[in-house]
This record gives structure tokens, C-alpha cells and sequence, in this order.
């Protein structure tokens, strides 16, 4: 049985605090696990982040994992396959949307000004 995310209800989400850099990621990146959990060892699980990039962040190389992942740009702008010395790249602005299967390769990335992504994270059932 595929492990299910706690009951929450509607309540605050504090974006002031518990925010960590995630494995493997520049420092200008954080996230803010909103719900669930995601084994990637084990390859079970779901979760719910927030993502943001500071201004002028940027990742060299692109992204490829064995889970789905959908990308909601809530806010800022994103840039999506600049180079390693993040130029270049396609940029988007908020109300853009992106899922990608497992083993997509995606990136890299960068923002300018600086955004906040909307992410759910989860393996196919078995």
C-alpha cells in the first residue's frame, strides 16, 4: 500500500521559517516540505514542497529522478536550460505549469529576481 500524506487542514503556512537547502542543491535554493514524504532509496511516497530560488540563483546541470514531479510557479520568474554559467534558456513568468515522468531530464535553471515553485513529488503505484 503506497504511504499516504498526513490529514491537514487549512492553516498558515509560515514562508518566514523551516526552510533547507536540499541535498546536491546551490545555497540559493530552499524548500519547505509541505506535506508527505519521498524515499527516493526506496522509491516510495509523496510529497509536497515549496521551492524557492534567490535571486540570481542558478543550477549547472540538469535534473533527472525516478519519480513524477509537477511544477507550479507561483511566483517570480524561472528560467529553464541556461547554460553552466546560467545564460541563456527559455524564461517563464508565474501561472506556468510543467509535470514530468520519471527519468525526464529537466534544467538546468536560474531566476533573476528570484521565485517560488509549487512541487509534488511521487512514484508510480506497484
Amino acid at each position: 500500500m503506497p504511504i499516504q500524506k498526513e490529514h491537514k487542514e487549512f492553516h498558515a503556512v509560515d514562508l518566514s521559517s523551516g526552510w533547507e537547502v536540499p541535498e546536491g542543491y546551490p545555497s540559493g535554493i530552499k524548500q519547505k516540505i509541505l506535506a508527505g514524504h519521498l524515499d527516493e532509496d526506496g522509491k516510495t511516497g509523496n510529497r509536497t514542497r515549496l521551492l524557492k530560488f534567490d535571486a540570481g540563483t542558478y543550477t549547472t546541470k540538469p535534473f533527472v529522478h525516478d519519480y513524477w514531479e509537477e511544477v507550479y510557479l507561483v511566483s517570480g520568474d524561472l528560467t529553464v536550460g541556461n547554460d553552466e554559467n546560467g545564460e541563456g534558456g527559455e524564461s517563464f513568468q508565474p501561472n506556468t505549469y510543467a509535470c514530468r515522468p520519471p527519468g525526464a531530464y529537466h534544467g538546468p535553471f536560474k531566476s533573476e529576481g528570484g521565485c517560488l515553485l509549487l512541487e509534488t513529488h511521487y512514484f508510480d503505484e506497484t
